[in-house]
């Protein structure tokens, strides 16, 4: 298999951190990484309008085919270590379906989601006072939280 070329929101801290986790699980040689923004992204496909690819992943495929969003997943899930096994449940009945809504509703969503603890690449006030603790520098009003 040739490399599928990946294009994701690349100001979105979320979709970063999707790339991110993406490329520590697929295998090598599997995908090329393209944030919608860059030019270079402009050039080799000048036919994708930048607000489909700011609006959902972008999976363009050896063979020229491209898939967005939830129709992007099974394939990149082939490409992928230890998750190949999902592929095939998008096929059964409603899975697809089911996909397409929650796929439209974390994209909708994604720069709030972005924001939540635990989130990609994202800083809660919580992780920062851990941090200002961990390394002796408690800020005025933290001790009595």
């Amino acid at each position: 298999m040739t490399a599928a070329v990946v294009i994701y929101d690349g100001s979105c801290r979320l979709c970063q951190g999707s790339v991110v986790w993406l490329s520590r699980r697929a295998v090598r040689g599997r995908f090329e990484f393209l944030p919608c923004q860059a030019a270079e992204r402009r050039a080799r496909f000048p036919w994708m309008e930048e607000r489909a690819c700011l609006e959902a992943i972008q999976l363009v495929l050896p063979d020229g085919r491209a898939l967005s969003g939830a129709a992007a997943i099974p394939e990149i899930l082939r490409r992928l270590r230890g998750w190949r096994w999902l592929a095939p449940l998008f096929g059964v009945p409603g899975v697809g379906l089911l996909a397409r809504v929650v796929y439209r509703w974390v994209a909708r969503h994604r720069h709030w989601i972005s924001r939540l603890p635990g989130s990609p690449r994202g800083c809660s006030l919580r992780a920062r006072r851990h941090r200002h603790r961990r390394h002796g520098r408690n800020r005025p009003g933290d001790a009595a939280r």
